[in-house]
């Protein structure tokens, strides 16, 4: 059957007697082509994790792959429907679960073993960057993350220093992989249709964070406070973050090479870990 037909989306959807939820959003997407490059684009190689496989749309153009594929899924009412769609992909594992209530470094291992994979989904607004956080931060054997965002969250993870877009994401994200966006995909793509555009974006996965720091935790401490309060300088939202007194951070701030005066959105990779490197000789 073609899932990206509009007509066969909503047969299934009466035939199951399934309502769309917003509350979890659900918006699947219609167009093969944007299918096809994030099936390309993720280059899977041993398998692939894919989070909310809603109809299975995606799911059975990342089957067509031969490689094995987990979808995680948490709502219960798509499982009768999965079954139906999916029928006859014996390489497709349906697993009834909320992706942010599961240790997924385990899920992987059972799975895959030691495999490294590759991520695949089409998010839910609301929790794109729970989810997206919770892989990074998990530090799992991914090669990348190919994900379907709203367009101006795919901006952000994808901003460079100086740009008004660039936030603490950013910084995350640029931290543990590349991030590029693939393509931009019109609301209209979608079914139910949604009030936002989307687009593809691709992380792929560092085998190392990409920048070195004496501590990690110091690290995005430091990117959190920064961010904190965006009109105000570095050296406020420092000063404010850790405690510090002014004039003990602006000291620190100028052994680090950093101008005081500065906006954190300035910063990137490099400075902000030679900021939490100075806070750390600090505190020894």
């Amino acid at each position: 059957m073609d899932l990206t037909s509009p007509r066969i989306i909503k047969d299934i959807a009466e035939r199951f007697g399934f309502g769309f939820s917003k509350g979890l959003g659900q918006n699947f997407l219609l167009d093969s082509t944007v299918l096809d490059k994030i099936v390309k684009v993720a280059e899977i190689e041993n398998g692939v994790l894919e989070v909310g496989p809603g109809f299975g749309v995606l799911t059975t153009e990342l089957a067509k792959t031969g490689k094995k594929v987990v979808s995680v899924e948490v709502d219960k009412r798509l499982i009768p429907v999965l079954d139906f769609t999916l029928a006859g992909l014996d390489n497709v594992t349906i697993i009834e679960k909320d992706i942010l209530k599961t240790d997924i470094a385990e899920l992987i291992r059972q799975e895959f073993g030691d495999k490294t994979i590759s991520v695949a989904a089409n998010l839910p607004y609301y929790i794109t960057t729970p989810i997206i956080t919770r892989l990074l931060e998990s530090k799992l054997p991914l090669k990348n993350i190919v994900v379907m965002v709203q367009k101006e969250v795919a901006e952000r993870i994808a901003a460079e220093p100086g740009k008004k877009e660039y936030g603490a994401i950013s910084v995350l994200c640029r931290y543990y992989t590349k991030p590029r966006i693939v393509t931009t995909v019109p609301a209209g793509s979608f079914y139910p249709t949604p009030k936002v555009d989307s687009a593809v974006l691709c992380m792929e996965v560092s085998p190392q964070p990409n920048v070195k720091t004496n501590d990690e935790e110091l690290f995005f401490r430091a990117v959190k406070a920064a961010f904190g309060q965006r009109r105000k300088t570095l050296l406020n939202c420092l000063s404010n973050g850790f405690g510090h007194d002014k004039e003990q951070m602006k000291e620190l701030l100028c052994r680090a090479g950093i101008d005081p005066s500065i906006r954190g959105e300035r910063l990137g990779l490099e400075e902000f870990a030679r900021i939490a490197d100075e806070i750390y000789y600090l505190s020894r």
